[in-house]
């Protein structure tokens, strides 16, 4: 029999679940993707359906294989990339979700994450994970669903109910229900792990009331977690990498020394810096997190968290109806030399860094007689570009490491007026690769690593090359500006709902 030579990657995003075939120069070979259903019960809460997302992505891995006239046995492994602190609680006998998932844009926990604050609770929660009190995380998720649902406590307490991210519950369905574990990445994402030890934390699971029973086993994001079960494609195959779809990218761009970024345009943005072999603590409001672990050594970076990025220009799709598709936005965007005055702030679900402001809400101010959809959009664009412009001021000052380059990702990276727009905020190079699909293209990585398909970091890093580069173009004195002004807006859409 001959090697496989082809990896799968699973990419279970917020909107869609994508399976991508790579071949060893890192190409994309097929890719199968389907949208899932989003729902919105109450204001401020998002779900999914787990069974949805698991049916998704089944399909969507058997799609790309046969797309690539492939076999099962023609895969050499299966990375997993996922959206991250979504939250899904299920019977561990008979695999039936206990209710839908919460998902990470989900703000119903805000009330408890504020009275932990005032009971003077978050500068050690801080310590411990390198993240803050907000409804953005797992935990207070995991809480309401044990406290919420019906008999959920009483089951969970009894060691019959197990707790996962997205990654956790497809590794789970994928080995036959055998294998229920998380990489470091995920389970640094949920208030319960200690971001110094790598494991779960006693002291914190005592503070949200969770069971361990619940808990995953946290490993590695490159090692053989188990195998994919016959009734599933790739049979057989060997799942052997794992990480959150942010430090996915992170790894997919090769950003493997200090002083490296890298933004990720999806649903939100996400700002990923490289910091080293050891954690940097945030003085300006960012997230310390791993970027991953191979082996026993654990690469840290620091995260900026925008909770709508590239979703601005969905909302303006479906429910203001400006817009037909993605590629209509860029041409209106690039149709007009600026907003005319417009800021539009995105705040749908509140403000992540580094406002975490869970009560902000989106506004549109400077609009005139004049304005027109084609301001609306291009002031959409400009917000996606202001705030990872906000997350990029706070990493310099926090690591002290001059960003040199801004390597991106992400279906909205696609669009050269935001690049374009995002260099002359920055006054930096931004880099979009020959392939945007980081994400999965960083879970190919390190499952591949595991199996021996690339020899070490070194060689998976030549499968990245640029494919165009934006640098200033823009008057400094108008960005400053524009800068001032955005702030103004940002402001204004601060604690609009606080109740």
């Amino acid at each position: 029999m001959s090697t496989p030579r082809h990896l799968l990657a699973l990419d279970q995003g917020t909107t869609s679940s994508r399976a991508i075939v790579f071949n060893h120069a890192g190409e994309v070979v097929a890719t199968a993707q389907k949208e899932f259903t989003q729902y919105y019960p109450q204001p401020g809460w998002v779900e999914h359906d787990p069974m949805e997302l698991w049916s998704s992505q089944s399909s969507t891995a058997a799609e790309a294989i046969a797309r690539a006239n492939l076999s099962s046995a023609d895969i050499a492994a299966v990375g997993i990339t996922n959206q991250r602190e979504t939250t899904i609680v299920w019977d561990r006998a008979t695999g039936r979700p206990v209710c839908p998932a919460i998902v990470w844009q989900d703000r119903r926990t805000a009330a408890f994450c504020e009275q932990l604050r005032r009971d003077g609770v978050e500068p050690t929660v801080s310590e411990k994970t390198g993240l803050r009190l907000d409804p953005y995380f797992s935990a207070t998720k995991l809480r309401w669903i044990l406290e919420n649902i019906p008999g959920a406590r009483t089951r969970a307490d009894a060691g019959q109910l197990l707790f996962g991210t997205v990654d956790t519950w497809l590794l789970w369905q994928l080995t036959g229900r055998r294998v229920h574990a998380t990489d470091v990445t995920n389970a640094s994402r949920t208030l319960l792990c200690n971001l110094h030890t790598g494991d779960w934390d006693d002291d914190l699971l005592r503070l949200f009331n969770i069971p361990r029973a619940v808990l995953p086993e946290i490993r590695s994001c490159s090692e053989i977690y188990g195998h994919v079960d016959a009734r599933h494609q790739p049979a057989g195959a060997p799942i052997s990498g794992i990480a959150g779809d942010q430090h996915a990218a992170l790894f997919g761009q090769a950003c493997f020394t200090p002083g490296m970024a890298k933004n990720t345009y999806g649903t939100g943005c996400f700002t990923l810096l490289h910091t080293g072999e050891k954690p940097v603590v945030s003085r300006n409001n960012l997230l310390t997190t791993p970027a991953w672990r191979i082996g026993q050594k654990t690469d840290y970076a620091l995260e900026g968290s925008v909770f709508i990025g590239g979703a601005v220009i969905k909302w303006l799709r479906d429910e203001l109806g400006l817009i037909r598709d993605t590629a209509e936005f860029n041409r209106l965007a690039a149709s007009v030399p600026d907003a005319g005055g417009l800021f539009l702030v995105p705040a749908f679900s509140g403000l992540g860094a580094p406002h975490w402001d869970p009560y902000a809400r989106g506004t549109m101010v400077g609009i005139t007689r004049g304005t027109n959809r084609a301001h609306i959009c291009r002031a959409a664009l400009e917000a996606i570009a202001f705030q990872t412009a906000d997350l990029i001021a706070c990493m310099e000052k926090d690591s002290g490491l001059p960003l040199r380059e801004l390597r991106v990702d992400g279906g909205a990276s696609r669009s050269d007026p935001l690049l374009q727009f995002q260099a002359d905020l920055l006054d930096t190079t931004v880099v979009r690769p020959k392939c945007i699909e980081t994400t999965a293209l960083g879970a190919a990585g390190l499952a591949g690593l595991a199996v021996g398909f690339w020899a070490d970091r070194a060689d998976f890093a030549r499968s990245w090359s640029s494919d165009t580069t934006f640098t200033r173009s823009a008057d400094p004195a108008a960005i400053t500006a524009l800068r001032t002004d955005w702030n103004r807006a940002v402001t204004h859409a601060k604690s609009w709902a606080t109740p």
